[in-house]
């Protein structure tokens, strides 16, 4: 028998992030328990309003499978009990670990992976003025960052690139426009971006209307992610990006993380790994997909006030297991 719980907690952050959406300063998680009397096993979501979630949405929905649950139901089954989204992510992550720990593994052993001793992880600069966000560019340089992910709306996007580059001129540098980027001439920032040595550029337009990526030139590869939700969405993806961002809370879980991973390396796509803000008990559920991506965006826990214990351990631009 297995006993089923889940609760809200809110984590303060240290401080502000800001994206073109609007501004945090706390998130709202919810974990989830499973044990088996002996075995207790957890997972965490965080719910997000850009995608109709909350606390309470996210309640429901593990509540209606409270009984299913308690009664057995299995990773596998529980892939159709739930739709994609926060709720169904905890709940699996908390069946990976319960199935491993119950067979005496981690779940890298039950993945047949080899667990790396870190991982290389962007580090975030939130929206701000163009001299904070140097700054916070300068500050990450002198801990080590070796990949800065900027969010940036559509306002100085150039000038704060330039100064960010000025502030980490060895930095591999990424950006975030969180689909801010609508109505401008994207061929000519493109452009005026690759002299920048910029990375990668993650969903410019909004989803549901990136198709004039299809006939749009971009020197520096584009990247879906409010666009790319599930493995179903990834094949109608192939004309306009050249990367997906694969985040647990989005797709539902491990489970349909690792078959999009599958997928998209089949289809010629390639990989980044995101996260929300969260504790590091969701990074470390990610970190079986992170290993197989191109780049990895697992730093949410180094937003908040105070971590989950054990905590993974943020350092030189890397997260240690």
């Amino acid at each position: 028998m297995i006993h089923f719980d889940f609760q809200t907690i809110a984590l303060p952050l240290a401080r502000p992030f800001a994206i073109s959406r609007g501004v945090r300063t706390a998130v709202t998680v919810v974990r989830v328990t499973l044990t088996d009397g002996e075995i207790i096993a957890m997972g965490e979501c965080t719910p997000t309003a850009h995608y109709q979630e909350s606390a309470e949405s996210v309640c429901e929905q593990l509540a209606s499978v409270r009984a299913q649950v308690e009664s057995g139901l299995t990773r596998e089954a529980l892939q159709q009990a739930l739709p994609i989204g926060s709720a169904r992510n905890a709940l699996d992550c908390a069946m990976w670990r319960l199935d491993a720990a119950k067979q005496g593994k981690s779940v890298w052993q039950l993945l047949d992976m080899q667990a790396p001793e870190s991982v290389i992880t962007a580090e975030t600069l939130s929206l701000d003025t163009l001299e904070n966000m140097a700054s916070a560019a300068a500050d990450a340089v002198s801990r080590g960052a070796k990949l800065l992910k900027i969010k940036l709306n559509r306002e100085q996007i150039i000038e704060k690139v330039a100064a960010i580059r000025h502030a980490a001129p060895q930095v591999t540098l990424v950006i975030d426009a969180n689909e801010a980027w609508l109505g401008l001439d994207l061929e000519s920032l493109f452009q005026a971006l690759h002299e920048f040595n910029i990375a990668m550029i993650e969903q410019p337009l909004p989803a549901g209307n990136d198709k004039d990526l299809v006939r749009c030139l971009h020197p520096i590869p584009i990247c879906a992610d409010e666009s790319c939700h599930q493995r179903s969405d990834i094949a109608a993806l192939r004309d306009r990006y050249e990367m997906i961002n694969i985040k647990l809370d989005k797709c539902g879980g491990l489970t349909e993380a690792l078959a999009m991973a599958t997928e998209a390396k089949a289809l010629g796509l390639r990989l980044m790994v995101g996260c929300m803000l969260g504790s590091s008990l969701a990074m470390e559920a990610a970190l079986p997909v992170a290993v197989q991506a191109e780049r990895v965006d697992l730093d949410g826990p180094i937003w908040l006030a105070e971590d989950y214990q054990p905590a993974l351990r943020y350092q030189q631009g890397e997260v240690w297991l």
